[in-house]
């Protein structure tokens, strides 16, 4: 019977992690944390200035190896704000997949854009380099330097890749591309802190890239964002603008454009740092997390999705593929009502209410995704 191995599964899972009931994804907090928030506290200084938020910048921009790093309240705040400076307006539309977290949509929303939507490969389910090139050549052309959408008659102002559960894109090729048609790349790598592609980390491909700490994420401020990038115009740009464009002056309160109330609070800030002394060593958990789930689905027939070529993976959620949604919905109502908690990746971007107006050029991969992923208990065992 098909439900053998679910019964096998619920084992499994329970005595991996030692307990009855297993969330999808908890934080874990074994290091500097207390101390460094309580010091923060102690310093009065809890809001959005002092000496961690500052800190955290550079310490994220030294790990991710890029020039500069501005701290946001979550990850959607930074994709809203990377969006705005890479010159996404209203009217024009910005290119990503179906297949993500409805904040990268949301965020080209805060823009008065409209997203696109081309296909996601399997092997990574993230955005398709050949179903983004097919877009770019066969239904948009060139008028005075801007690339419009021949269907819509809209700008393309920007392409906006993610990197889903923690797996890389083939965020190179896409780069490429968009250099070719001269549209700027925001990488929404909220799911990817920690993950490298090509012995580069995730982010820093494009003109910017934006990462999340919200209290799933591998390692987390309780909620919190980051842009980075090195160009050091916009970062000074997103820092200001982020902090609701206000001039530094000792007492005098002049803001010189609309700004945003964005900028992580310093306690956050602490909090964030503790995490982020450790997270080489999370990354090492999860990593050897994802071999002994390989290990078991490879011997019951299960496919466990696995890193893509020149990747290294945080392995943020893991994955599985199951060979229908008949069996992904059974599957799903069994380990929840047992005690462990699984989902299914989102509903598809182009079938939400907000969106499903939206063009969409290409989704046949991603909807044999939807239909078949079901992601499984990631948390970092101690």
């Amino acid at each position: 019977m098909m439900e053998d191995w679910y019964f096998e599964f619920i084992k499994f899972v329970k005595n991996l992690y030692k307990k009855d009931s297993v969330a999808l994804h908890e934080p874990l907090f074994i290091g500097n944390e207390k101390k460094y928030v309580l010091d923060c506290i102690d310093s009065t200084f809890v809001s959005s200035v002092g000496q961690y938020v500052n800190l955290i910048e550079k310490k994220l921009s030294e790990y991710t190896n890029s020039e500069y790093c501005i701290m946001t309240v979550n990850g959607t705040s930074a994709l809203h704000v990377a969006l705005s400076l890479a010159g996404v307006m209203p009217d024009t539309e910005v290119i990503t997949q179906p297949l993500t977290f409805v904040a990268t949509c949301n965020a080209i929303s805060y823009c008065g854009a409209k997203p696109v939507f081309v296909d996601v490969d399997e092997d990574t389910l993230g955005m398709s380099p050949k179903s983004l090139k097919k877009f770019l050549k066969e239904n948009c052309k060139i008028y005075d330097k801007k690339v419009v959408n021949k269907i819509t008659g809209k700008e393309i102002s920007a392409i906006v890749p993610m990197h889903t559960f923690g797996h890389t894109c083939r965020i190179d090729e896409i780069v490429q591309i968009a250099m070719e048609f001269n549209i700027p790349v925001v990488e929404d790598a909220a799911e990817a802190m920690g993950s490298f592609y090509k012995n580069k980390h995730a982010g820093i491909f494009g003109l910017m890239g934006v990462l999340s700490f919200n209290g799933n994420k591998i390692i987390t401020s309780g909620g919190g964002g980051a842009i980075i990038t090195d160009n050091q115009e916009l970062a000074q740009k997103a820092k200001h603008i982020s902090t609701t464009a206000k001039l530094p002056h000792k007492w005098e309160y002049y803001h010189d454009e609309i700004g945003y109330n964005y900028r992580m609070p310093n306690i956050n800030a602490a909090l964030l740092l503790g995490q982020l002394e450790n997270l080489e060593k999370f990354v090492k958990i999860k990593r050897e997390l994802a071999k002994t789930y390989k290990n078991f689905f490879d011997a019951i027939g299960i496919n466990f999705i696995t890193e893509p070529i020149n990747a290294k993976s945080n392995y943020w959620l893991n994955a599985i593929m199951l060979d229908s949604r008949k069996e992904r919905d059974e599957f799903l109502e069994f380990t929840n009502s047992n005690g462990v908690n699984t989902r299914p990746v989102w509903v598809l971007m182009n079938k939400l209410p907000m969106y499903k107006g939206c063009y969409t050029f290409e989704s046949k991969t991603a909807e044999y995704l939807e239909d078949r992923v079901v992601n499984i208990p990631s948390g970092v065992m101690l």
